[in-house]
């Protein structure tokens, strides 16, 4: 009973240390969002590089290659691997490149960086010299190998010739297209993980995708109207009609005592004002014949006397 319940432990240690090891490999390469300045209007033509299972692009002004599936671009000190030609790129740990990637010789670098000068041609850059001790201890052994076990190139993706310019796909219809033109498996444990995080990476994208085109879009009338509904609904004085609104004013002006006190008095209606004019000129005539009237009785007792 003690050996199957110690079998059992050492059973799920080995389980958790491969585990691990995935997640430290599902990591390595980052997802593909990276712009790295390669725009290729075309699918590159890809020449394969004798004794290896690489290809590389002479056309091409960059290190780039493809290998076991992937391409793969050397810029500014660091490694970039996509699945389609054009990317977008994903960014590759140093401690997880693949081995015959490294091995590619000097030769084959269309932009060399200035450090490579003075290495042989012929044989892979001094990467343990580059990215120090450290690394090269962690890869020991990664430029010895035998040249008569090295695999066969991987085929290459040609069915991306026909996704050039504005037909390139978005990242989330690659994977599709390329699980249903390209049957290559591939080998290096760093490529499977990548592509199956990948994989994973892009299916919530399209649904995401999908969810915001399936919202309905408002037209410019459509939102005008939203907009002015809440300004009604917080402003009641907005709905009253015209007439209603002006009861108040009138109202203020009659609550306003200082008018009369002050001497001014308050404006008449004109129809007012008229009829009172009237009524004077009416009575000035009848006011001077009485003057005139007075005086003619005053002169006539003056001649009596």
């Amino acid at each position: 009973m003690q050996k199957k319940l110690y079998g059992l432990i050492v059973l799920s240690m080995l389980m958790c240390s491969v585990t691990s090891a995935e997640a430290q490999l599902s990591i390595g390469i980052g997802l593909p969002n990276v712009s790295i300045g390669i725009n290729l209007p075309l699918f590159p033509h890809l020449v394969p590089v004798p004794g290896y299972p690489v290809y590389y692009a002479p056309s091409v002004n960059a290190n780039y290659f493809f290998y076991d599936g992937m391409y793969w671009v050397y810029q500014d000190d660091n490694w970039y691997a996509s699945s389609w030609y054009n990317g977008p790129w994903g960014f590759v740990e140093p401690e997880v490149v693949p081995l015959f990637v490294l091995r590619i010789p000097v030769r084959y670098y269309q932009q060399p960086p200035v450090y490579f000068r003075g290495w042989y041609s012929n044989a892979p850059p001094r990467w343990g010299q580059h990215w120090g001790h450290g690394w090269e201890q962690r890869r020991s052994g990664w430029d010895r190998w035998k040249r008569s076990s090295a695999p066969a190139p991987a085929p290459l993706p040609v069915y991306q010739r026909q996704y050039s310019g504005d037909r390139y796909p978005r990242v989330e219809q690659q994977h599709t297209l390329s699980n249903q033109s390209y049957r290559y498996q591939p080998r290096d444990k760093v490529v499977r993980q990548h592509l199956k995080q990948q994989a994973g990476q892009k299916a919530p994208a399209a649904a995401q995708r999908k969810s915001q085109e399936a919202q309905p879009v408002r037209t410019p009338r459509q939102h005008d109207i939203q907009r002015s509904t809440p300004i009604q609904q917080n402003n009641p004085a907005a709905q009253q009609p015209q007439h209603q609104q002006r009861g108040p004013a009138v109202q203020e002006q009659k609550r306003q005592p200082g008018a009369a006190q002050h001497g001014q008095q308050a404006p008449k209606p004109q129809r007012q004002e008229q009829g009172s004019q009237d009524r004077r000129e009416s009575q000035e005539p009848n006011r001077g014949h009485g003057q005139g009237q007075n005086k003619d009785d005053d002169h006539g007792r003056g001649r009596d006397k």
